[in-house]
């Protein structure tokens, strides 16, 4: 069956999935000749352009569900490695040794499956998910602290192996098999790029699955990142593969209009003047879809928020990403979306197969779905009548084919935006910044351990000793306020300014 399109509306009955833009005030064009470089560029990059010049390398997360598209070679490593984690997920599954997995990952390791997961895994699940996405303690703890390690299989998910928030969890996991007496090479996995640390590091490791220096996290959940952690939960991966591939055919479309992706990317540019005017505020009317606001946070904000464009020139570009779910932030903050300033637009996610049938009527032949779809209807209406634009996302049903084709749609929408904004969406050099920035924080703080002795000083003093200047006093500050209120080798004396504080050895 064919998509039924007009300038406003995409569906594909099919594939049960609707993008409608009569909310958003100013009609896209019937022809899509100004999105012609971008139509190009999305050609370009499934033929295997370079496409992260930063890094010389390709993007090809689209091969991932069109191996036949891919370089040659690719497409056999990819279907390989497709099957290794099926196969695998069927024996773990089968052989009923495991009934907890412990992913550790962070950023697209972590988030895709996490959304996913809890969207699609059912409360009978052969084994349920926890994830350790931080380099909290207290928050490894938590996550630890119940499960039987005996019975938990350990997937460690880092293409470099050198990310520090996954490293220091597998130190931590690491340390407390031992301290259980619990071998962990048996129950763990590594997915990885061959020859990096945890490639080397998971050697004697039950399994290791590679990924690859083109596929980038926040585009990697239909990748083994994905496909192994829902696999192990019994989520049909093909139908998710099968989804994306669909979306992904739909928008090779070279016309605006029948386009959604494009369709899309179009309203985002008419609505932040293409320099991050507006903030695009999701709320998704499923509880199951709750962590799909967090997961186009990062596929957006880390792919479209950029300082310079493609010719080198400041542009300072972005697309601020929030929302929880509906209806619970119409409690929250759709009164300012209503009445405040006019700083975002909408995009409302709508289901329309309840999920479960068996509701019971809150009023004479109305149910907790009938209301939460009229709080739905009923919030887009409210905020249209203000001027506010309106985009509405329908999924048929919430099942791995419509989340595989909505993952694919975002993702496309994506690259069409970026190629009309001019800005590299593949590569993410704010953050790796912050992560040299942590490493020059580290070093700083064994200057500092290294300059206390048992007499207290003040720290402009301590500062002084340890050759750093002025302005590094208030992370100075911080970092030994930290050590000493956890009793790691610091005594601290407060005073009445941080500069005058005194610490000593403990």
């Amino acid at each position: 069956m064919q998509p039924l399109v007009t300038q406003r509306l995409w569906r594909d009955l099919e594939l049960g999935l609707q993008v409608d833009l009569s909310g958003v005030p100013d009609q896209p064009p019937a022809a899509g000749a100004d999105y012609q470089g971008a139509f190009a560029a999305m050609v370009a990059l499934e033929a295997g352009a370079i496409a992260n010049p930063d890094e010389g390398r390709q993007v090809g997360h689209y091969w991932l569900r069109a191996p036949e598209l891919a370089p040659e070679g690719y497409g056999a490593l990819i279907t390989a490695t497709r099957e290794q984690c099926q196969k695998l997920a069927r024996e773990l599954i089968k052989a009923r040794e495991f009934d907890a997995v412990l992913v550790l990952g962070i950023g697209g390791s972590a988030l895709g499956p996490q959304f996913l997961s809890d969207a699609l895994a059912e409360p009978d699940a052969p084994m349920r998910l926890h994830f350790l996405d931080n380099t909290d303690p207290d928050g490894i703890a938590r996550i630890l602290g119940p499960l039987d390690l005996e019975t938990t299989l350990v997937l460690c998910i880092s293409k470099s192996g050198g990310t520090a928030e996954t490293r220091n969890c597998l130190v931590e996991v690491e340390a407390a098999y031992a301290r259980a007496e619990v071998e962990i090479a048996p129950r763990a996995i590594a997915i990885s790029q061959e020859g990096s640390r945890l490639w080397e590091h998971a050697a004697e490791w039950r399994a290791r699955i590679p990924m690859w220096d083109w596929v980038g996290g926040r585009t990697s959940v239909t990748s083994a990142v994905g496909l192994l952690p829902l696999a192990l939960q019994g989520i049909d991966v093909e139908a998710l593969l099968d989804g994306a591939a669909a979306m992904d055919r739909a928008t090779r479309t070279a016309t605006l209009e029948g386009n959604p992706a494009a369709m899309l990317a179009y309203a985002w540019e008419q609505q932040t003047g293409g320099r991050a005017r507006r903030a695009m505020v999701v709320l998704p009317y499923r509880d199951r879809l709750v962590l799909l606001s967090r997961y186009l946070q990062q596929l957006v904000m880390e792919s479209i928020g950029k300082e310079r464009d493609l010719r080198g020139q400041v542009v300072n570009q972005g697309l601020t990403v929030y929302g929880n779910k509906g209806s619970t932030d119409q409690h929250a903050y759709v009164q300012q979306l209503r009445d405040g300033p006019d700083d975002f637009f909408v995009t409302l996610l709508a289901v329309l197969d309840d999920g479960y049938h068996g509701a019971e009527d809150v009023e004479p032949g109305v149910d907790a779905g009938d209301y939460l779809q009229g709080l739905m209807l009923g919030t887009g209406q409210a905020l249209r009548e203000r001027g506010r634009a309106v985009i509405r996302v329908t999924l048929h049903e919430v099942d791995a084919r419509r989340l595989g084709a909505l993952i694919a749609l975002y993702e496309r929408a994506v690259g069409f935006y970026a190629s009309r904004m001019g800005i590299n969406a593949y590569h993410q050099p704010g953050v790796e910044a912050g992560k040299r920035a942590a490493s020059a924080i580290i070093a700083l703080k064994h200057r500092l351990l290294e300059a206390l002795d048992s007499e207290p000083a003040p720290l402009a003093a301590l500062l002084t000793r340890a050759g750093l200047p002025d302005e590094d006093l208030d992370v100075a500050s911080a970092l030994l306020q930290r050590l000493a209120v956890n009793e790691r080798g610091v005594r601290w004396a407060p005073a009445t300014v941080p500069a005058e504080d005194r610490y000593s050895r403990r």
